[in-house]
């Protein structure tokens, strides 16, 4: 049985998490893709061409990409490289501290070119990535002409 996961599964946005697939054929190629929304409901999507190693796995940590929307060894990746559908987007977070980005990642069995795959994925989890951290107090700045936030530590 395949299965992707990431660890940690919930964790902020500049952190680094490992990505790891388990239970492919050894030397299988599959395409692992992320996606997400953002608040206006925009797609933003990458993926990354892998074949797997002698024990069936995947990690892009180790292992390099094949093609897709970068090569080489690039182990967060799929999340620098997410690419809007809609030209000349851009992936912005406006509520910092009420909710996170969920990023869906899919492993699909051989190349996926597709932009919305019509096949069903081999196995999927999904990632939280938060831009504030636990406890931090977000201050409104209005001081003339200057606005911004304050972020405080809890």
């Amino acid at each position: 049985m395949v299965e992707v996961t990431v660890t940690p599964q919930s964790s902020l946005a500049d952190r680094p998490v490992q990505i790891r697939v388990r239970g492919l054929s050894p030397s299988q190629l599959v395409t692992l893709r992320a996606w997400l929304k953002d608040e206006q409901g925009e797609c933003f999507q990458s993926r990354a061409f892998f074949r797997a190693d002698g024990a069936g796995e995947v990690d892009p940590g180790l292992h390099a990409a094949l093609g897709g929307s970068y090569s080489g060894v690039w182990p967060m990746g799929l999340f620098w490289f997410l690419q809007p559908d809609t030209l000349f987007r851009r992936l912005v977070k406006r509520d910092v501290a009420g909710s996170p980005f969920r990023v869906r990642l899919e492993v699909f069995d051989g190349l996926c070119l597709d932009t919305d795959p019509r096949e069903q994925p081999l196995a999927s989890c999904e990632a939280e990535r938060w831009y504030v951290g636990p406890g931090v107090q977000r201050v409104p700045i209005r001081e003339g002409r200057v606005r911004g936030a304050l972020f405080l530590p809890p």
